[in-house]
């Protein structure tokens, strides 16, 4: 046989979360695993500017032609200058932020045959695959304490001591997954400084501006980056800030040492694009480049991003005030940034969770806040007061 050798790969846990909670028949049941925005009802809306955008779209539209490679120039434009605030960096658009981080993985395999990437672990669960499929060797440093439950960013300095030049290491621009926890100002600077000294290349994951402390506050990090260092890439996300999940609206930023080498870089990464998908969809990308292009939508948008940023902000609010709860400390909730958080439980008490509660998270005790309905809040606490006093309960 053809493929009878080939055994089934490991399936992704949060896929399969997703599966289990959408076949629960209870009505009261807790999607905290998923990493979608939820408004105060649990539903999950289309932004009122991303409709009027569409109206203007589907009235105004001429032709479905394909984009090309590199995708809208003006899409990448647009966001260029409101996401970063300049266009020093070319981009093209890419088809999601997934596929912003495959492309970027890609040409850092291609373009240095010994080059590794540097990840601060823990991190998104769909990093390590992307890395691992673009056969881009990964080395990690371990940022979360097990003692003490504590997130060390610090800790990512220590561990690029061993780091050789060329080497890359990725960064999350703001509203770390799945802790929450964002350096400030003072880390930026040192980590800014060492890839500088080091001849390191940043990869930048910015799948959540807007949702933290503020639009042009999120970007701090990566604009500081963009001023001190010479290379840079940035894999950028329209789902979460634009409300546009389905669309997998992304685009790619990048900048070499030269403009030469930038055009170089540019060429390389359409070759890789053509390979991998030919070139992206466009709707989503035209919504968000006329949302950007429109004053009035732009501030229509800004609004709606304010307010989900609102909501977030006041149940990280609520669940603080409830302080330590076990081994969990939900006052550590307020200082945090963003839709995740990390709660220290037990994988028992995670299935006792889901079993006896009907609350659905990630296996590793990360939660997406935004997940949890208004009226919601209280019952989560009672359900970790209960799974608490039972540690060895088992789904």
């Amino acid at each position: 046989m053809a493929f009878g050798k080939l055994e089934s790969p490991t399936p992704d846990s949060l896929l399969t979360l997703m599966s289990h909670f959408r076949a629960d028949p209870r009505a009261r049941k807790v999607d905290l695993g998923v990493g979608v925005y939820r408004d105060s009802h649990g539903d999950t809306p289309v932004f009122n500017a991303v409709k009027r955008a569409e109206r203007r779209l589907c009235s105004g539209q001429s032709t479905k032609a394909y984009l090309g490679t590199l995708g809208d120039p003006d899409f990448v434009a647009a966001l260029a200058r409101r996401a970063l605030g300049s266009d020093s960096l070319a981009g093209l658009q890419t088809v999601g932020g997934t596929g912003a981080l495959r492309l970027a993985a890609e040409l850092l395999a291609r373009t240095l045959p010994q080059r590794r990437i540097w990840v601060g672990v823990p991190t998104w669960s769909n990093h390590v695959p992307i890395f691992n499929a673009a056969g881009l060797p990964m080395r990690t440093v371990e940022l979360f304490d097990s003692d003490s439950r504590c997130y060390r960013p610090d800790a990512l300095l220590d561990g690029l001591g061993e780091a050789k030049p060329g080497d890359a290491v990725l960064l999350h621009g703001c509203c770390h997954n799945p802790t929450g926890v964002d350096p400030d100002a003072g880390f930026w600077m040192r980590i800014a400084d060492h890839i500088r000294e080091r001849g390191l290349v940043p990869l930048v994951d910015m799948a959540y501006q807007g949702l933290g402390r503020g639009w042009e506050a999120d970007s701090a990090g990566l604009r500081l980056l963009a001023e001190r260092v010479p290379h840079l890439i940035v894999a950028y996300s329209c789902d979460k800030n634009f409300g546009l999940y389905r669309e997998r609206v992304g685009a790619l930023f990048i900048r070499g040492s030269s403009a030469r080498e930038t055009a170089t870089l540019i060429d390389h990464l359409a070759a890789l694009a053509r390979a991998d998908y030919s070139m992206p969809p466009d709707h989503g990308a035209a919504v968000v480049r006329v949302i950007l292009e429109n004053p009035e939508l732009t501030a229509a948008w800004d609004e709606e991003l304010t307010g989900m940023r609102s909501r977030i902000r006041g149940l990280r609010t609520a669940l603080a005030a409830y302080g330590r709860i076990g081994t969990v400390d939900l006052s550590a909730l307020a200082e945090g940034y963003g839709m995740f958080a990390m709660l220290a439980l037990t994988v028992a008490q995670i299935e006792a969770l889901r079993a006896d509660h009907g609350i659905y998270m990630a296996t590793s005790g990360r939660i997406n806040i935004a997940g949890l309905a208004n009226d919601q809040v209280a019952a989560f606490v009672d359900a970790l007061h209960t799974v608490q006093r039972q540690p060895t309960a088992v789904a």
